[in-house]
């Protein structure tokens, strides 16, 4: 009697220590473990990350880190840690949490414009997702990828058509810029080239001359008026003789780092610079800037018109003023600088 007494009491007990063991598992799989009030927060875990190096990131959102150890250990998250963004929202319990981070890794949207050189584009790009902006230009600049893909050092900038694009936060340098030539490419339809074809340019070209009209003019409703003016240039041989590529070229001299050239003088006109659309016919060697979409468009489908020059309108600034004949445009260039002048604008 006795010992059916014993046995019943021990079975009693592994009963309440199984119980207690599976609330505990329970509990550490299913019961929330969030504590910040927001309804989402998110993690980004590098590639070749350590589980410390996700944990120190957790450990201020959830409200039990060593529940989390637990499960992770047992559901083998600890050696099998992946790389990316990813959400944990408010609520979430252990074993959700863990199905996040192991494969729901999350997209991030990426955007970039305006940028004047590979370099500030790595640089931008690189606070956007995992690569590093040494990596990021290494990979833009190898000459292999721009020789195999009809670029080199002066057109690689013309690769990258600003807009908004959607890519993993952990992306490579490399793979961000093999989707760069993809967009590029998917850019660069047959219709779109029948028109370079047209303009007896190559799609280099088209960007470049986009990259002058871009600088020149940032309203996408006078843009295609712009090219044509540089079309038309071309077209009778006559140098485009574009302020910005003067500027261009003088902030690759030393005397011009760090300054901002506000009002192009004859003196810059001087530069030897095959950028210098004054000394030298022709289009540059490659892009001044990286341009708009619309600037690009404006190249492909310019305005048919008989203007060979223009300048800046002082009283409709942003916008320009276009004459057929050197006489207009030196009553036109005159007032506006007369108007710089009266601005204290003199370099």
């Amino acid at each position: 009697m006795y010992i059916k007494k014993m046995l019943w009491a021990i079975a009693l007990v592994g009963l309440v220590i199984c119980g207690a063991f599976a609330y505990y598992i329970y509990g550490a799989m299913f019961s929330p473990n969030t504590k910040f009030e927001d309804g989402t927060e998110f993690i980004y875990v590098p590639t070749n990350a350590t589980y410390s190096q996700v944990r120190s990131q957790l450990e201020p959102l959830l409200e039990d880190i060593n529940a989390f150890d637990a499960l992770a250990k047992q559901k083998k998250y600890t050696s099998n840690i992946k790389a990316g963004r990813f959400a944990i929202t408010k609520g979430m319990n252990n074993n959700d949490i863990i199905t996040s981070i192991r494969s729901k890794n999350l997209p991030i949207k990426i955007a970039f414009n305006n940028q004047h050189q590979l370099a500030d584009l790595a640089g931008r790009i690189s606070t956007q997702i995992e690569a590093d902006s040494l990596s990021l230009l290494e990979a833009m600049t190898d000459e292999t990828f721009l020789t195999k893909n009809g670029f080199n050092n002066a057109t690689a900038l013309g690769m990258y058509l600003p807009n908004s694009y959607e890519f993993f936060w952990n992306t490579s340098a490399e793979t961000f810029r093999d989707r760069m030539l993809t967009e590029y490419n998917r850019f660069w339809t047959a219709s779109r080239k029948a028109q370079a074809e047209k303009l007896n340019l190559t799609a280099n070209e088209v960007i470049t001359l986009a990259s002058i009209v871009h600088e020149e003019s940032k309203q996408a409703d006078e843009q295609p008026r712009v090219a044509g003016v540089y079309l038309n240039r071309l077209r009778i041989g006559m140098p485009l003789q574009a302020d910005p590529t003067l500027k261009f070229a003088a902030y690759q001299l030393p005397k011009y780092k760090n300054t901002i050239i506000r009002r192009v003088l004859n003196v810059h006109k001087e530069i030897d610079s095959p950028y210098n659309t004054y000394k030298y016919a022709g289009l540059p060697p490659g892009l001044i800037a990286m341009p708009d979409l619309s600037a690009i468009k404006a190249v492909l489908s310019p305005e048919k018109h008989s203007y060979l020059y223009f300048a800046a309108d002082a009283k409709r600034l942003g916008y320009h003023k276009f004459a057929k004949t050197l006489g207009q445009h030196n009553n036109n260039a005159r007032e506006y600088h007369q108007y710089l002048s009266s601005q204290g604008i003199n370099k």
